[in-house]
């Protein structure tokens, strides 16, 4: 894993992130995942520099594709967010993932 990978998989790992169950190194059809919440039909890739060329643009564009004819949505970063604006990035997986979280109990549900 990257530096990058590694602080990100530092907040999702062992549920620690909104209780959600995230992997690394996920196989999905032909591809492999950077990381994946199958609960939540969520991809996260952070992306290195060589993503910004043309030939990895269009690879990655046919990827996202056929992640989506599977129902995932594929979320992108790029190395250097993840290292400076984590709790952006962060934020923005839970936005992504919101509508899949289970709701925290309110007093009147436990009556």
């Amino acid at each position: 894993m990257t530096e990058a990978e590694r602080k990100l998989w530092h907040a999702l790992r062992g549920h620690r992130f909104q209780g959600l169950g995230f992997r690394r190194q996920v196989p999905i059809g032909p591809y492999v995942a950077d990381f994946a919440c199958h609960r939540a039909r969520l991809v996260v890739e952070v992306d290195g520099g060589q993503h910004g060329f043309d030939d990895h643009v269009a690879r990655d564009a046919v990827r996202d594709a056929w992640l989506a004819g599977r129902g995932y949505r594929t979320l992108r970063f790029a190395n250097h967010d993840v290292l400076r604006r984590r709790e952006s990035v962060l934020d923005t997986i839970h936005a992504a993932c919101e509508p899949f979280l289970i709701p925290e109990p309110t007093a009147g549900d436990l009556l």
